[in-house]
């Protein structure tokens, strides 16, 4: 009766135990696994963005060679934002005022690229409104329809819908002559202060209008700011488009855009942790084959408003600095090991319950045994006869439950059948030979068996 439950309990304790094993070991083989591969979207075809991408991905392996880079082709940055959405792309390249992923989260700036509204020297235009009802003409190229959308943004603030200002799509070095013969009235340029379209577009003007062009700011750069968060206020500092003569020849609050590295929030903290870094310790080594990754910043970990959050795991390295692996890691063994040993308690609870159980259904038995000889003492014929069925039945339990089994306290259940049977052997004689009841409870004879 007894081993069934001791069995049980056996079983338990090794379930508990190879679970304990099985989730240890695969913790440790995932966080030790010596290859991993990740999956970064390539940028625009022909854009600078892909160039960097291609350089970043030797940079990394060569820090890394543990990891890999699986590149994720896309026409456009809506496209890498939606490959991150989709669970396409473990890394995307994002622009800020593109269409943004819903689960990504921040890992770096890659670069600030300023919204320049250039005119040429003797124009009357001082603001973007007016613009109204004129062409201007855009930079053909990856990013066209991208630059063309951030303007579309920015004459909603001005309530001047889209078709109050047409577009061309020139090559940068047809801009200057298109404005020399006043096919456009401006050109509109989103670049980096530093080699780029904004820069080769104030290039073009100048040296077809033999003059210095100049670069319209924003007033109103914090309101539209708040309105359209894709933005940010930008200071371009005097020469920032041109040396000499300087273009602008002062400093000029404009708008920009940025790129960034976004991440799914699903991502561990150690492996966003592990890739931030990577970038900014990388940073030197990227400038001498990608000159833009000169702009590589980390997010500002102050940002109450963010676009596009920092994640928890990269944020946490700029806010406390360097941590161990072991620092990193003890968040998991709290998140792995909690449920763990709920798991390992309420395994050794439901064992408990079940020997409960059987050690009530043991104690029930013996009472009953017990029972049914102190009655039969004083049983008649017929009554004896029924008594002798019920211990018949009692003992055939007991005996199927127990099978071979030697264990526990089984000794107690052995005492009492033997005593029931002597009970009923003596009361069997005493029948036979025609003695009275006896009204007097016997003392129950609880000796050990007989020895075999």
């Amino acid at each position: 009766m007894f081993g069934l439950f001791a069995k049980q309990r056996v079983m338990g304790i090794v379930f508990a135990v190879a679970f304990l094993i099985a989730a240890a070991a695969l913790g440790i083989l995932y966080l030790w696994s010596p290859h991993a591969t990740l999956r970064i979207t390539s940028g625009v075809e022909g854009s600078k963005a892909q160039r960097f991408i291609s350089a970043f991905i030797k940079v990394a392996e060569a820090q890394h060679p543990r990891i890999k880079f699986q590149t994720v082709p896309v026409a456009s940055l809506t496209e890498s934002a939606k490959a991150l959405e989709q669970g396409k792309a473990d890394i995307a390249i994002i622009r800020s005022d593109a269409t943004l992923p819903v689960n990504g989260e921040t890992l770096v700036i890659l670069r600030h690229d300023a919204v320049a509204v250039i005119v040429p020297h003797h124009s009357s235009i001082s603001s973007l409104p007016d613009l109204t009802g004129k062409s201007v003409a855009i930079p053909s190229g990856p990013a066209q329809d991208d630059d063309s959308h951030a303007l579309d943004l920015l004459l909603s603030f001005y309530n001047i819908t889209p078709d109050k200002v047409k577009r061309e799509f020139l090559a940068i070095e047809d801009i200057g002559p298109a404005i020399q013969h006043k096919r456009v009235v401006a050109a509109i340029a989103v670049g980096p202060v530093g080699p780029g379209p904004a820069v080769d577009t104030v290039a073009s003007i100048a040296a077809a209008t033999k003059g210095t062009p100049k670069v319209l700011g924003f007033d109103d750069a914090d309101a539209i700011v708040k309105r359209f968060p894709m933005f940010e206020s930008y200071d371009v500092p005097e020469g920032g488009f041109k040396g000499k003569p300087a273009v602008p020849d002062d400093t000029v609050t404009m708008l920009a855009v940025n790129y960034r590295f976004a991440v799914p929030i699903t991502m561990l903290d150690i492996v966003a942790d592990a890739i931030g870094r990577s970038i900014l310790t990388a940073k030197a080594q990227l400038m001498n084959v990608a000159p833009m990754a000169g702009q590589i910043e980390a997010p500002d970990v102050s940002d109450q408003n963010p676009l596009l959050p920092i994640h928890p795991g990269f944020a946490a390295y700029l806010s406390n600095g360097d941590q161990s692996f072991f620092d990193q890691a003890q968040r998991y063994l709290y998140i792995f090991g909690i449920p763990l040993s709920i798991g390992a308690s309420l395994i050794t609870l439901l064992v408990s319950m079940f020997n409960a159980r059987g050690s009530k259904k043991d104690r029930d038995a013996v009472e009953r045994l017990l029972s049914i000889a102190h009655e039969a003492s004083t049983a008649d014929r017929e009554r004896l006869e029924t008594l002798e069925k019920e211990l018949h039945e009692a003992v055939s339990d007991c005996v199927a439950k127990t099978g071979d089994a030697a264990t526990g306290d089984q000794w107690k259940t052995q005492i009492v059948m033997q005593h029931a049977m002597r009970r009923f052997e003596r009361r069997d004689a005493m029948l036979k030979a025609g003695a009275a009841p006896s009204q007097t409870p016997q003392t129950p004879d609880v000796s050990p068996p007989d020895s075999p």
